[in-house]
């Protein structure tokens, strides 16, 4: 049910305790438009966000030291647009998840989230001019399909599909680990600015948040949730790249892989999964289920 103010509610609750949507459901159930929330006693809070006393404490502190600001309004000033679980953009398939994201902060074009088609591209941030040449293979046909391409924004493969995508005249989705005002790495400083207007960046984390090392295995759901289709480039047999195609796999993504060298470190990871069952994408028409193109 629509409530007033229910979205500044839960941009409030996200501020101060950003958890995936399942932490929230004995909450949202007892609680659907979150009116009582600022109320609630000690332990009440901690039951229903399975927190200890100590914690719930502390979050119902700082629930009553930011519950006030228009949190709508300040992200529209920043160029923020919040997506909540229940907005009519929210992808459906991130619903799938067992942890989807309670809020989707997003920068730039947020009609890409309803692109019908979308792949993700992802690989290892050491990537070699090896995945270059394999994205030139494969995006291009993607794009003339209507994909949007979909990717980490990290350093290596995820910098290069965006970048393909870009000059191909396609969309990119950069999924970030990191809050909206902390550009990392520094080094997509300039891949930032250009995909916060003409493309889009997602992140489900509130715009303070700084890189944590845990934050970007939790990223990968999240490209995987949101592509129809998951290839690898280049990646360590263990690897954060690899940790993505676990998801995928868990949620029955069509999974491709870019065979590589039988000496490469790198293609160790993509060759591996080949071996287990993933289709070998040697360009665009193959993973589109077609023959080979022509040589590029």
């Amino acid at each position: 049910m629509v409530i007033d103010r229910f979205e500044d509610r839960l941009l409030a609750l996200h501020y101060v305790f950003p958890a995936p949507l399942n932490r929230f459901g004995r909450l949202l159930a007892a609680d659907p438009g979150l009116e009582a929330l600022p109320d609630m006693g000690i332990a009440e809070l901690a039951f229903l966000l399975d927190l200890d006393t100590d914690r719930a404490e502390l979050l119902r502190k700082k629930l009553r030291l930011h519950a006030d600001p228009p949190y709508t309004e300040l992200y529209a000033a920043s160029s923020i647009t919040p997506i909540l679980y229940s907005h009519v953009l929210y992808p459906h398939s991130l619903t799938q998840l067992i942890d989807p994201p309670a809020v989707l902060y997003t920068a730039g074009d947020t009609s890409l989230l309803s692109m019908q088609n979308k792949a993700a591209i992802i690989g290892s941030r050491k990537a070699t001019a090896y995945s270059r040449i394999a994205m030139e293979k494969i995006i291009p046909p993607l794009v003339g399909q209507g994909y949007a391409i979909v990717s980490g924004l990290a350093m290596g493969a995820d910098a290069m599909a965006h970048e393909a995508a870009i000059r191909h005249g396609g969309k990119t989705i950069g999924v970030l680990g990191t809050g909206l005002s902390h550009r990392y790495p520094k080094q997509n400083n300039g891949l930032y600015e250009v995909m916060q207007t003409g493309h889009l960046l997602v992140t489900e984390y509130p715009p303070y948040a700084g890189p944590k090392k845990w934050q970007f295995p939790m990223r990968n759901r999240i490209i995987s949730g949101l592509s129809d289709i998951i290839i690898v480039t280049e990646a360590a047999r263990r690897s954060g790249t690899m940790s993505t195609i676990d998801h995928a796999l868990e949620h029955g993504k069509d999974v491709h892989a870019v065979p590589g060298p039988i000496d490469s470190p790198l293609s160790a990871g993509p060759n591996r999964l080949i071996l287990e069952g993933a289709a070998p994408a040697l360009d665009g028409y193959t993973v589109l289920g077609g023959p080979p193109g022509e040589p590029v």
